[in-house]
C-alpha cells in the first residue's frame, strides 16, 4: 500500500483548517487549535501539537498531512552579525532569507526609531530584521540585482513565505511580538507578481503569529495594475518602490520592466496610493557608479517625486560576479542625497548588512560557492 500524498498545513488559514477538521470529523475548536500551534506556537512537527490528543494527531498523520516547515540546509554569518539563510522546500527548491540584528533602520533604512522600537530598547528587548524571499529566483531581470542571473524557477507558496519567518525565529530563538521583529519582503523574487500567495502569508504573519502589519514592509519594482489592488487591501505592509533611474531610457536599461510599466504609469498609480496617516511611500534607489548616481539624477528625482509624501532610501551598489557596475564614491553618495534634502525630501543611505557573505541587497543567489571562495561560511 503506497503512502498518502503528503499535504502542509503551514500557509493554510483558519477556514481552510476547519475544512480539514470537518473532514476528519472532528469538532470545528480543533482547527482553532492547529492554528495557533502552526502560528503563534510555531511548533515543527504534528508530535508537538500537545493541545490535540494523540489520537487526532495520529489520524492527521495518517491522512497525509505534515507541518511542512523549510528546512535549514545552510548558514553563513557575517562579521557583522548578518546571517544569511540558505532554506529548502518539500521539491528540492531553495531560497534565502536574511536575519538583520538591531534591524535595520526598520523598513526605512535611516536609523529612525519609531514607538515601538524605543520601547523595545527600554525593555531590553531584540529588534531585528527578517528579509523574505517571495519568488524562487525573479523574472523582472534588473541588471543590478544578483537574483536576476537565477530567472524565475518558481512562486513560493503561502506557507514557503510563512515559514521562512518560523524557521528564522526558531533558530534565533526570537518571539516576533515581544522581540520586535521587523519584516521586509525584499529577498528574493518580486512579491506583486506573486500577489495571492503574498498576501495570503501577510494575512497569516498578522492573525496567526502576531506581527503588526506597521512591522512589515514590501518592495516592487513597479507592477502597476498590482499598487491599485495593493492599496484597497484592509490589512497590508507599507510600500517601498525600487526607483534606480528618474527617466524612461536610463531606468529601461536597468530594469527592462519599464518597458511594459513606465515611468509615467508607475507615478500615476503612486499619486493615487491611499497613503495611511503618518504613512509614506519608500523610493529605493541603488546608485551605480557613473551611471545614474550624478546631482543631475538627483535633481531629476526631486522633480519626479516632488508632491509625493515620499522618502528615498539610497542604496550604493552591493558588488557580486557578473554585475557589470561599480559602487560609488561615498562623495558621489554624499552629494546625491544632498540635493534631496535641501529640496526637503527625506533622503537616508542604508548602510550595507553582510556584503562580505552576499546577504546585502541585491546579492541574493544562492551563493554558497562564492562565500567559501572569498572565505566565509
Amino acid at each position: 500500500m503506497s503512502e498518502p500524498q503528503q499535504s502542509e498545513l503551514l500557509g493554510l488559514c483558519l477556514e481552510e483548517l476547519t475544512n480539514i477538521s470537518e473532514d476528519l470529523g472532528g469538532p470545528p475548536y480543533r482547527a482553532r487549535q492547529l492554528f495557533d500551534g502552526l502560528y503563534r506556537q510555531r511548533w515543527e512537527s504534528l508530535d508537538r501539537f500537545t493541545t490535540l490528543p494523540l489520537s487526532w494527531r495520529k489520524k492527521l498523520s495518517r491522512s497525509g498531512f505534515v507541518v511542512g516547515l523549510p528546512q535549514i540546509e545552510k548558514r553563513f554569518v557575517s562579521a557583522d552579525g548578518t546571517v544569511r539563510y540558505l532554506l529548502s522546500f518539500a521539491d528540492g527548491q531553495s531560497v534565502e532569507t536574511v536575519w538583520m540584528p538591531e534591524g535595520d533602520g526598520g523598513e526605512a533604512g535611516d536609523g529612525s526609531q519609531s514607538g515601538d522600537e524605543e520601547l523595545a530598547d527600554k525593555k531590553g528587548w531584540r529588534r531585528a530584521t527578517i528579509c523574505i524571499s517571495s519568488q524562487a529566483g525573479c523574472a523582472v531581470d534588473c541588471a543590478f540585482c544578483m537574483t536576476a542571473l537565477l530567472g524565475l524557477r518558481r512562486n513560493l507558496t503561502a506557507g514557503e513565505i510563512v515559514g521562512q519567518v518560523v524557521a528564522v525565529l526558531g533558530d534565533r530563538a526570537a518571539d516576533g511580538e515581544r522581540d520586535r521583529v521587523n519584516l521586509v519582503f525584499m529577498g528574493q523574487g518580486e512579491p506583486f507578481l506573486n500577489y495571492d500567495n503574498f498576501m495570503k502569508a501577510v494575512r497569516l504573519l498578522v492573525e496567526g503569529m502576531g506581527i503588526a502589519e506597521s512591522r512589515m514592509t514590501v518592495s516592487t519594482s513597479g507592477i502597476v495594475p498590482r499598487i491599485a489592488d495593493f492599496g484597497a487591501e484592509p490589512v497590508r505592509p507599507k510600500l517601498a518602490v525600487s526607483l534606480n533611474a528618474p527617466d524612461e531610457a536610463l531606468r529601461t536599461q536597468i530594469m527592462p520592466i519599464t518597458r511594459k510599466w513606465t515611468i509615467e504609469k508607475l507615478m500615476a498609480a503612486l499619486r493615487e496610493f491611499p497613503l495611511r496617516n503618518r504613512e509614506r511611500i519608500t523610493f529605493e534607489y541603488v546608485l551605480l557608479g557613473g551611471l545614474n548616481d550624478d546631482v543631475r539624477h538627483a535633481r531629476a528625482v526631486v522633480d519626479l517625486v516632488r508632491g509625493l509624501r515620499a522618502k528615498v532610501n539610497l542604496i550604493a551598489l552591493n558588488p557580486g560576479p557578473e554585475i557589470p557596475f561599480s559602487t560609488p564614491s561615498e562623495e558621489r553618495v554624499q552629494a546625491f542625497q544632498n540635493v534631496l534634502t535641501r529640496a526637503g525630501i527625506p533622503a537616508f543611505v542604508r548602510r550595507p548588512r553582510g556584503r562580505d557573505i552576499y546577504a546585502a541587497c541585491g546579492q541574493l543567489k544562492h551563493t554558497t560557492e562564492l562565500v567559501q571562495l572569498e572565505g566565509g561560511g
